[in-house]
Formats: C-alpha cells, sequence, structure tokens
C-alpha cells in the first residue's frame, strides 16, 4: 500500500483544470493514468503580467497589464469501456488592471470579475487501462494515447463596451490528442489541439467579431525523482486565430510560442503542492507576458 500511495504521489495534479482554454497554457501530464474513483478538489493562484490579454489576439498598442487570479476546480477518474477516464471543471475569479493604447489614445482598465467557467473530459484510448487503486501498484506506465475536449462557457464577467475583459462572451471548445512515453523515470509528452471560436456578437460597441480556429502543440520533458516530487520543462508553439470584425480582418495571425518550468511536490497521500512559471519567448501577436502560479490539491475517494 504504501508503494501505492508514493505511485499516487507522483500523480499529483494529472488532473488539475485550468480555468482557461486559450492555446498557450501548458499542462504537462494530461494523459497520465490514476486509479479510478479518485476527486481531485484543486485551489490555485496565478499572477500574469505583461502584454496580456484574455483574448490574445485582440490588437493593442504597448499594452501593460496584471491579472492576479484565483481558481477553484473539481475533477474525477472513472473507467470508461476498460480505459481510464476523467472529467473536470473550474472556474476563474481575476482582478485586471493596466492600460494600453487603443487607436493611438492611452486607456487604463480596472475591473475584476468570474473568468469563462470551463469543463473537460479526457480518456487514454491506448496504455492506460481502467485499474482500481489496489491493480494501480502494479502498473508501470510505457506509451500512453489519449484525447480530450474542453468547452468555456460565456459567462464570465464582460462589457461589450471595452475590449479587455475577464470574460469573452463566446463559446469556445478545445479538441487535443497526446502521447506520453515513460523511459525509466522520464516521461515525454506531446500534445496537439485546435480551438474554434464561437462569434462574439457584442465586441466593442455592438460589432460582431470572428476569429479563426488556433492551432497549438506543446511538449513536456518530466523527470520523477524518488522522493516523489517531480519536475517538468514545458513549451508550446501555436498559430492560427486570425480575428474578423464585421468582416473586416482585424490585427495578424498569431505565431507565438511558450517556455515553463513545473515543479510539483507531494505533501502526503492526500494533498500535494505544484508550483509553475512561464513566459513568451518569440511573439508575433499579442501574449508577450510572463505568468507564475501557485495550486494545492487534495485528493480522496478510490479507496484511499
Amino acid at each position: 500500500m504504501r508503494r501505492t500511495l508514493w505511485r499516487l504521489a507522483l500523480l499529483a495534479l494529472v488532473v488539475a483544470a485550468s480555468a482557461r482554454i486559450h492555446a498557450q497554457d501548458l499542462e504537462p501530464r494530461a494523459y497520465g493514468n490514476a486509479p479510478v474513483g479518485l476527486n481531485f478538489l484543486i485551489v490555485g493562484y496565478a499572477h500574469a503580467e505583461g502584454g496580456l490579454v484574455t483574448d490574445p489576439s485582440i490588437p493593442l498598442e504597448n499594452p501593460h497589464l496584471e491579472v492576479p487570479a484565483a481558481v477553484v476546480a473539481y475533477a474525477r477518474t472513472f473507467g470508461l469501456w476498460g480505459r481510464s477516464a476523467k472529467v473536470a471543471m473550474g472556474v476563474p475569479y481575476a482582478w485586471l488592471s493596466g492600460s494600453a493604447d487603443v487607436g493611438g489614445v492611452p486607456q487604463s482598465r480596472v475591473v475584476d470579475g468570474f473568468g469563462d467557467p470551463r469543463v473537460g473530459f479526457t480518456i487514454n484510448l491506448y496504455g492506460a487501462p481502467a485499474l482500481s487503486l489496489k491493480e494501480f501498484a502494479g502498473y508501470k506506465q510505457k506509451l500512453i494515447i489519449g484525447a480530450s475536449v474542453a468547452a468555456s462557457a460565456p459567462f464570465g464577467q464582460y462589457d461589450g463596451d471595452r475590449l479587455v475583459n475577464i470574460g469573452s462572451n463566446r463559446w469556445a471548445l478545445k479538441s487535443e490528442v497526446g502521447a506520453s512515453v515513460a523511459v525509466k523515470r522520464w516521461i515525454l509528452e506531446l500534445d496537439a489541439a485546435a480551438t474554434a471560436y464561437q462569434d462574439n456578437d457584442d465586441f466593442f460597441g455592438g460589432q460582431e467579431r470572428e476569429q479563426d480556429v488556433v492551432y497549438a502543440t506543446q511538449g513536456h520533458v518530466i523527470y520523477g525523482f524518488k522522493s516523489g516530487v517531480w519536475g517538468a520543462l514545458d513549451a508550446t508553439y501555436y498559430t492560427g486565430g486570425q480575428a474578423r470584425v464585421d468582416g473586416i480582418k482585424s490585427g495578424g495571425e498569431l505565431e507565438n510560442s511558450r517556455l515553463g518550468l513545473t515543479l510539483v511536490f507531494p505533501v502526503n497521500r492526500r494533498n500535494s503542492i505544484k508550483l509553475y512559471a512561464s513566459s513568451g519567448i518569440s511573439v508575433r501577436t499579442g501574449t508577450d507576458f510572463d505568468v507564475g502560479g501557485i495550486a494545492w490539491q487534495y485528493r480522496w475517494g478510490g479507496g484511499m
């Protein structure tokens, strides 16, 4: 049993539900296996600063925004067709402040409120069978192939008379496939995703704003220490997302990359702490920002 508990600690935060759905999210171990019947409660805090907007394709000049945010999320693992799966949902609350030039005119913005809630479903299609806690004690990862879908709903704070908001006033749907392979203490991951957006019919004074699909790929190099601590080097590249306002192109396509670090500390069999940070390393349009955060996870159920 002790061995099983330490292996559970190594899986800390694999089901952490990010409240954002943007393509620049960095999520290592998204397709790790875990015993069925586990519940996860995640409470986190993040601070983003720089040329940040909640919709990264909005064309602002000289933006400098600060967005502290808190998030609460829940996830549960279960078996489906003999494969391990999970469902997760989360909602953020953010405080946005800063300034930017709009049409050459300096503007400032201070606002707080709930962000768009997100719900996601993940299933591991190969290499990660649905196992009970007792059965999981003998499981060793090799190759895992999985898929996921996540949706964000337009329920967050939004003012159609302002360019920068916490919510987005549109539905978004992100589809992803990924692979994860374990080599001794190392895990290598590669994911590819596409995010589609509903039109926003109340954009900046009642205009209609469309946005093309954003395509993204991300990779992670993960190392697990004997103590149960694990760390990851994370990278992502995303492109597409050309926007049009009332049929006229607005800004350019995204063509950006980010680099990040993740570190997870198991506290005991039920609790773990995650630290993470990322920064833009190549930016063509928007999202030239830094972000850092901390999250606490509590898990129960599944016979623990």
